[in-house]
């Protein structure tokens, strides 16, 4: 029952994500690419793109975006980053758990956010800190999919949920694509 909910919960957010990313990417191709815009080092200059659909509310409209993806994206991000640890350091681990149950898992969730608090307030550019992130999480996916794929084969670790063959091949053949676009990224940079 649960598996069945989590599988549907999975597929439908990987879906809702990448129909998202997938118009970011023609909404800016239309937008910034057409209109000879191809280095974008400011916050403002993304949102000045936005003007030709958006108009005088162009600022108003990427401020709101900003705000909504960091308001989705920094209780993920240091929920992960808090089951990540915790699992590693093997403390207890779970939002179900109350404060004294879990008090480092708690504590690493909102040391995780005044840190993506603070960042705000640093000269960092947001833009490239995006683009770094981006090439640093491709370049560190493969041996992350690597590991997972040796991991989800073995039955003393998955139990009655090893891969089944066919997922199994989609998953190495998923990773050898991420390692090959990474080479290529890194090769391209000396070619």
């Amino acid at each position: 029952m649960q598996i069945g909910r989590i599988r549907l919960d999975t597929y439908v957010g990987m879906a809702y994500s990448n129909l998202i990313s997938l118009f970011i990417i023609v909404t800016a191709a239309a937008t910034l690419h057409t209109h000879g815009i191809t280095n974008i080092e400011t916050s403002a200059q993304a949102a000045e793109a936005l003007r030709p659909i958006a108009g005088p509310f162009a600022f108003a409209v990427f401020a709101a975006g900003i705000i909504g993806t960091g308001l989705l994206a920094l209780p993920v991000l240091a929920g992960s980053a808090a089951y990540a640890l915790g699992e590693a350091r093997r403390w207890p681990v779970g939002l179900a758990r109350r404060w004294p149950q879990a008090r480092a898992f708690y504590g690493t969730i909102a040391v995780a956010t005044g840190l993506g608090v603070l960042l705000n307030f640093t000269p960092l550019d947001p833009v490239k800190a995006l683009f770094w992130s981006a090439v640093i999480n491709g370049v560190v996916a493969a041996p992350v999919m690597v590991m997972m794929m040796l991991l989800a084969a073995r039955p003393d670790v998955m139990g009655a949920f090893v891969l089944p063959p066919a997922l199994r091949l989609l998953g190495w053949a998923a990773t050898v694509v991420m390692a090959l676009a990474a080479l290529v990224m890194i090769a391209s940079w000396f070619f």
